[in-house]
């Protein structure tokens, strides 16, 4: 009996296999947001790819829904692919970018400059544009979600002066799901907080001290205040850390970084500044070391919790089958108020 399980398990993992496929383009090194709004055409020029797969029972006269992924600062892990494994299952394509391995890059932890959001958000729509002429994708029902690091690429994509800065804004994500995001950046002055209106739907553990949820609240209580329209909601888990998702024991990372004070204004061409009185801008990695020594620490706590994990999966789910699938414009789930 073994043998024959075994042999199955097998048999599906050399079928999912045959179903992956390798997609190569071209993107860029921007380290800022600034550098891909202001300077795109100049950066320096970067080969990426990543593995795009579909449902067991493919039909290739078919287009699937696409749901793409963005990793944190350790890379892929087993937990990430189990929710690409959860949207095949249920009839989406994936893509798992890879834009650490394409930059020979395993771990950004302790540092945050060898790999960036920026360069991740850049990776993310060229991918779009790549895979909208794969005959088996749907590119209008095309969602991202992403975690810690992936989690901003996640959130920062809808943001609109990046967006448009991007193959002119033609390719765009229907769906953003950041899972524990480091919100750490706020556009400022208010009439620059402009968000695409796809569903933003922001996961978080009301422990994590390494991108904490106050940043989130804090971003999401500024954009209401701005009166802007906006389409981002928030979900905080009770009593779980940063990567709640993940099946190991809570651990502390000693070289990992503890956001709790970080949060800079961002204005419309992308240039953190220190603060809104200090207008030191953010734009180099010896900058950004400088401006994290005025609010983070280190050796953040990261660990499962089961019931967050459940819930996120669950909401994960939800938020895809309804946004992607339904073409429901928003879903609701109780919420912390901010």
């Amino acid at each position: 009996m073994k043998k024959i399980l075994l042999l199955l398990i097998c048999c599906q993992i050399i079928a999912q296999e045959t179903l992956d496929e390798t997609i190569v383009f071209e993107s860029a090194n921007p380290f800022s947001y600034e550098e891909v709004i202001t300077d795109l055409d100049n950066q320096e020029k970067q080969t990426v790819t990543g593995i795009l797969g579909f449902p067991a029972d493919f039909d290739s006269e078919k287009k699937y829904p696409l749901i793409v992924g963005v990793a944190g600062s350790l890379n892929w892990g087993p937990h990430h692919l189990k929710y690409l494994e959860m949207y095949r299952s249920l009839g989406f394509a994936t893509f798992q970018l890879q834009s650490f391995d394409s930059r020979d890059v395993q771990s950004t932890v302790g540092s945050q400059v060898e790999v960036t959001s920026a360069m991740m958000i850049l990776d993310s729509y060229l991918a779009l544009e790549a895979l909208s002429k794969h005959p088996n994708i749907d590119i209008n029902k095309a969602g991202i979600t992403g975690w810690s690091l992936g989690g901003a690429v996640s959130l920062y994509s809808a943001w609109m002066p990046l967006i448009n800065s991007i193959n002119k804004g033609e390719f765009r994500f229907a769906a953003h799901l950041p899972i524990y995001p480091a919100c750490l950046a706020y556009p400022h002055p208010e009439e620059s907080m402009i968000f695409s209106q796809a569903p933003v739907h922001i996961l978080i553990g009301e422990l994590d001290d390494w991108v904490p949820a106050s940043a989130c609240t804090n971003l999401l209580g500024r954009l209401n205040e701005s009166g802007l329209p906006h389409n981002i909601d928030i979900t905080i888990y009770e009593d779980a850390h940063h990567s709640f998702d993940r099946e190991m024991e809570l651990t502390i990372m000693e070289h990992g970084y503890t956001l709790g004070d970080c949060f800079f204004p961002m204005n419309d061409e992308g240039t953190l500044f220190l603060s809104e009185f200090w207008k030191i801008p953010i734009n180099s990695p010896t900058m950004q070391e400088l401006a994290l020594l005025t609010c983070a620490g280190r050796g953040p706590t990261m660990g499962g919790n089961e019931e967050a994990r459940e819930k996120s999966f669950k909401f994960a789910e939800n938020f895809m089958k309804q946004v992607l699938l339904l073409s429901l414009i928003h879903i609701s789930e109780p919420t912390r108020p901010y």
